[in-house]
């Protein structure tokens, strides 16, 4: 679908096709919903305190970072937390074998075709426990009888997984690009309507101005660790002289090119569909003293890396009084 992006924040004469096919899906949406806030459809709630962070758009709004720096706070005031994602769906079951819910726990060395960049991401920086599933429900009740420790349940990207109920729902907005042309898909990038933010508990804006009612996130970083052997830091001014390719393969790419002009870096921009299972031949320029890319390229690109990868560490900064919300929300779980 990286094709039909460039139509979401625009409209064109394709429109005249994506139009229709966009009012279904907002009406099987609405549909959906209702459903399971009526109760047809069957919800479910653990027995531990459920925040979910997530989006109503597709492509990078900043959930990952956000999700993790709640952990580190959560971690922090006492709290032990367990980190859930979808993750990569597993491969298909020969129809003559009963399917199982399928769920795991991402370690350090997961293999990142098999659990996804992101979860890989959220493991690597060892905040919290990080198990994957596409059935949020069955990968839950596995993460808490793994880790009876824990007493808070965090979702990465559940905000229409409805059946999964939560204490406290967190909606992320790219403050840059917003709601496209403000359709849903495929017509636009709205996996919900704008509307859906009215009930979340929070919306979060990542970059750009908020509104009464709103919080403010911005992703800060400065210092780029090496691929190859992550000891080895270099600041920003390291490379301003040298010869830089800069590579992102997230779901806004110009966010990370903007980052690294901001901190005075001159690069050759590549950016690649989200997700994108990089190979060494994807990075292979003539000329170059160094690569830089985010941590969730990284995560992908170690198996081929040398001393010219450099990754780049952001943290996200958030408007604390967030932080105290989500508190408020589920000390009574405490």
């Amino acid at each position: 679908m990286h094709w039909l992006e460039k139509y979401w924040y625009q409209t064109t004469k394709l429109h005249l096709l994506l139009v229709p096919i966009s009012l279904v899906f907002r009406a099987l949406t609405a549909l959906r919903r209702a459903m399971y806030q009526n109760e047809m459809l069957h919800s479910e709630r653990l027995l531990l305190p459920v925040i979910v962070v997530g989006n109503i758009s597709v492509g990078g709004t900043g959930k990952t970072p956000l999700t993790l720096s709640i952990a580190q706070h959560l971690v922090a005031k006492g709290w032990r937390p367990i980190i859930i994602s979808r993750g990569y769906t597993p491969q298909s079951t020969p129809s003559n074998v009963t399917r199982k819910p399928s769920f795991r726990q991402v370690t350090l060395d997961s293999d990142v075709q098999l659990v996804g960049d992101e979860p890989l991401l959220m493991a690597k920086r060892q905040i919290a426990p990080v198990w994957i599933g596409s059935d949020r429900i069955a990968t839950a009740h596995a993460a808490m009888k793994s880790h009876p420790e824990c007493n808070v349940i965090l979702c990465d990207d559940g905000l229409q997984h409805y059946r999964l109920r939560r204490d406290v729902e967190i909606a992320v907005v790219d403050g840059a690009r917003r709601f496209g042309n403000g359709r849903l898909l495929p017509a636009g990038p709205l996996r919900e309507p704008v509307s859906r933010l009215e009930s979340v508990d929070a919306v979060v804006i990542n970059g750009g101005e908020t509104q009464a009612g709103q919080y403010a996130m911005n992703l800060a970083g400065k210092v780029f660790y090496n691929l190859l052997d992550p000891t080895i830091t270099a600041p920003a001014k390291h490379f301003r002289n040298s010869i830089n390719h800069a590579v992102a393969g997230i779901g806004n790419p110009d966010r990370y090119f903007q980052h690294l002009i901001d901190l005075g870096i001159p690069f050759t921009p590549h950016d690649f569909p989200d997700h994108h299972p990089y190979c060494a031949a994807d990075l292979a320029f003539k000329e170059y003293e160094a690569i830089l890319m985010t941590e969730k390229d990284a995560v992908k690109c170690a198996p081929f890396a040398d001393a010219r990868y450099w990754v780049l560490r952001v943290e996200a900064e958030i408007d604390p009084t967030l932080l105290d919300h989500i508190q408020k929300s589920i000390k009574n779980y405490g």
